[in-house]
């Protein structure tokens, strides 16, 4: 009776942790049809065990879905989730569109006619996307919501986030577009102070978003040095934007981040190299 009893117990222990190693993160693709860009919108959704307590669930939204492999989003987030450095999370990332269109700053258009429909977006992940997110992940709050993206997926996630500081309690972004500009650069009245969209939006805006930010540039990124510092733009463009927002007050001066990398290129590469920085910054146990 007695071996019996302990084959038992011991056959109960192994199924027990055979369960848990299974408990892995799961990645799989689903769309959504957005009325407000009036069009179906493809998901990647990524997502680690759902905690006990669902209240302890977080979400990312990821802008250029398209990319996760590229970025390696699933693999760092399950290295990272394994070794118990995040918390749970529910990563919901966004296939572009027209992302040229689509990405911006809600309101303006580039001096291209560029980002046309960035209002729209920014109205689709905030009252479309936000309750799929929920019912996804079966629960009916998330414990914190963040943003992210790269490049000019980087500007609409930052200009989201800031307008919208309400529902969003951090924004992410890798090399974001803050050159994004009202008037060609080779204009010969074109000047840094009156013509980059984003920077003059914060400069004038009244808001004080009680938010979270973190930023990420190469040194590598590009060549461009539109007013001959010696610093490339991308570089010039972010620091700029960081010290507006310094200088506004709207949050602790560590609640801003600032990462840069002096052999960082712009390419997933590169920016899948600071992505487990970006994810333990977030979400950290």
């Amino acid at each position: 009776m007695k071996k019996f009893l302990t084959f038992s117990l011991s056959s109960i222990l192994v199924c027990v942790l055979l369960i848990g190693c299974h408990k892995k993160i799961k990645q799989q693709e689903d769309e959504i049809y957005s009325r407000h860009l009036q069009e179906h919108i493809k998901l990647t959704i990524i997502s680690t065990p759902m905690p006990d307590d669902k209240r302890d669930m977080n979400l990312l939204l990821l802008n250029d879905g398209q990319d996760v492999d590229k970025l390696r989003v699933r693999q760092i987030t399950d290295s990272l989730y394994k070794n118990k450095l995040i918390e749970p999370l529910l990563i919901v990332a966004i296939h572009a569109g027209n992302r040229m269109q689509d990405y911006g700053v809600g309101g303006f258009v580039d001096f291209q006619n560029n980002g046309s429909k960035a209002d729209k977006y920014e109205a689709f992940i905030i009252n479309e996307l936000y309750d799929f997110a929920k019912k996804n992940a079966g629960v009916r709050k998330f414990k914190s919501i963040v943003i992210a993206g790269s490049s000019l997926g980087g500007l609409s996630a930052f200009d989201i986030a800031w307008n919208n500081a309400d529902k969003i309690d951090k924004v992410g972004v890798f090399s974001g577009s803050f050159w994004w500009r009202d008037k060609d650069a080779s204009s010969a009245d074109y000047s840094d102070d009156k013509n980059r969209i984003m920077l003059n939006k914060i400069k004038s805006s009244r808001k004080r978003p009680k938010l979270k930010y973190w930023f990420y540039a190469g040194g590598k990124e590009e060549d461009g040095d539109r007013d001959k510092d010696g610093i490339i733009d991308v570089i010039d463009d972010t620091k700029d934007l960081v010290t507006i927002i310094k200088n506004k007050n709207v949050c602790p001066e560590p609640d801003i981040v600032y990462v840069e990398s002096p052999d960082g290129k712009h390419d997933y590469s590169d920016w899948s190299k600071a992505f487990p920085g970006f994810l333990t910054w977030a979400f950290g146990k």
